[in-house]
């Protein structure tokens, strides 16, 4: 299965390189502030969902562009099988050539995640985990970074855009709290690379909030299979429902979280 959605990744991977070198041609739309989608996204997705339904035509699809497609569930209705799927998380970053952007594909079974594949076609950096056996970078296996000292930690972050200026007030407050207490944060615009990058050891946390199931699965299995931990703002299992994330390493964690607190009075 893990093969499968790699075959799938790289091949929305060429999708997207091949479109990258002429973006004039990108015909853009927008789903909301902030929020584009294009062409490539579609693209992308249709052929990652077609290896996916070619090579399981029974198991279900949740994806960013198409929605949802049901497969065989169990007694309880619960999905036996479920990909879940972002053909391009960073789309704004794409669209104007800025080379940080990713396809993530995760599989869900019986509400667990147990396979994972982040493909960066720019940098042909494939980050795959099977739950229980690690996660790797190219083949090669990764954890998270040792540094335990806030001042020395490198942290990611992202938000959805917001009009609320309470709430953006809290998440700029607190954003310039966190900067001053670590070795500084940075927004990339792809939250599952930024994930990724935890469970590489190049970032050593990250906290965002308006996340979608397809921008978490895949990278919160790299993150746990890399020896780091991932909860909510309040330090739960909620993330994938909330949209809150925290990932970081083990002692870097309860101290990410506690900075976050003022972020609880931002929910909507």
């Amino acid at each position: 299965m893990l093969n499968t959605a790699v075959k799938a990744a790289r091949r929305a991977g060429a999708i997207i390189n091949r479109a990258s070198l002429d973006l004039d041609l990108v015909k853009v739309s927008q789903k909301g502030p902030g929020d584009f989608v294009t062409e490539v996204d579609k693209a992308a997705e249709a052929a990652i969902v077609d290896i996916l339904k070619t090579a399981y035509p029974e198991h279900g699809i949740l994806a960013e562009e198409s929605g949802e497609t049901l497969g065989v569930a169990d007694a309880k209705g619960q999905q036996e099988n479920l990909w879940i799927i972002d053909p391009l998380d960073g789309t704004t970053n794409f669209i104007h050539g800025l080379p940080t952007y990713a396809v993530s594909i995760a599989l869900m079974q019986r509400g667990q995640i147990t396979q994972a594949c982040i493909f960066d076609p720019s940098r042909n950096e494939l980050f795959t985990a099977t739950r229980g056996a690690g996660a790797f970078l190219n083949d090669r296996r990764i954890r998270v970074s040792r540094r335990t000292r806030m001042p020395e930690t490198l942290i990611g972050t992202s938000f959805a855009p917001d009009t609320s200026s309470k709430r953006l007030a809290l998440w700029t407050k607190t954003f310039g709290q966190i900067s001053a207490s670590t070795a500084g944060v940075r927004r990339q615009g792809s939250s599952v690379l930024e994930l990724a990058n935890v469970a590489a050891g190049r970032l050593d946390g990250y906290y965002g909030s308006g996340l979608k199931p397809w921008d978490l699965a895949a990278a919160s299995l790299l993150v746990l299979e890399a020896g780091g931990l991932i909860g909510d703002f309040d330090g739960e299992q909620g993330w994938m429902q909330s949209g809150e994330v925290v990932a970081a390493t083990p002692k870097v964690f309860p101290q990410l979280l506690s900075m976050l607190e003022p972020l609880k009075e931002a929910r909507d």
